[in-house]
């Protein structure tokens, strides 16, 4: 077995698809571990009459303690985040991965920190099926919007507060952004200025 024990989410990866019919070498190419510790999870996992699916009322540590004997078992078991719920808040403007590990962090104390929280949801992304991917050819297209939320700013001689427009304009091949804050949306006012500053990125 490996030294460094795995994680119930790989676990229980492991378990799916050994029940799809995948061989321990493809399984082990998946999840990227070696094959030996493979063999290791599959070999406790049929001692414990485990298969998949796992019963939804059987806990991270109920099937830890049943497929680890109890002087193996942690003292103490890390609760993993709920990557679905993660995924779907991401999805929400102003929301980061570093504000919902603080909110994970307040519930959990004990739990991840931020470096394995954010790999841990990287794994997970890594088993969700991709989006489609649109080739885009250098200098074809662009592609502008503005943010919807604005930002403050204050008048360093009056000291008013003006809420300011924030639009952005991403170039398809390269990624590359250009962003700056307006004072209005409206079209005419902003679209000669923008357009040529768009050009000469």
């Amino acid at each position: 077995m490996a030294k460094e024990r795995l994680s119930m989410r790989k676990i229980k990866e492991i378990l799916r698809l050994k029940s799809m019919g995948l061989s321990s070498r493809q399984i082990a190419l998946s999840v990227k571990i070696a094959r030996s510790t493979v063999a290791d999870y599959l070999e406790r996992a049929q001692r414990a009459k485990l298969t998949w699916p796992i019963p939804a009322d059987l806990d991270d540590v109920a099937l830890q303690g049943m497929l680890f004997s109890d002087e193996e078992v942690k003292p103490r078991l890390r609760v993993e985040p709920d990557y679905n719920s993660l995924h779907d808040e991401l999805k929400k403007k102003g929301v980061t991965l570093q504000l919902l590990w603080q909110e994970y962090l307040d519930s959990y104390p004990d739990g991840y920190r931020y470096s394995q929280f954010c790999q841990l949801y990287r794994d997970w992304q890594g088993t969700i099926d991709p989006c489609m991917r649109l080739p885009h050819k250098a200098g074809e297209k662009a592609f502008i919007d503005y943010a919807g939320m604005t930002m403050p700013v204050v008048d360093k001689d009056s000291g008013e507060v003006r809420e300011a427009q924030i639009f952005v304009a991403a170039l398809g091949a390269s990624n590359y952004t250009y962003a700056e804050a307006t004072w209005t949306q409206e079209l005419s006012k902003n679209s000669q200025v923008l357009a040529e500053k768009i050009s000469m990125v």
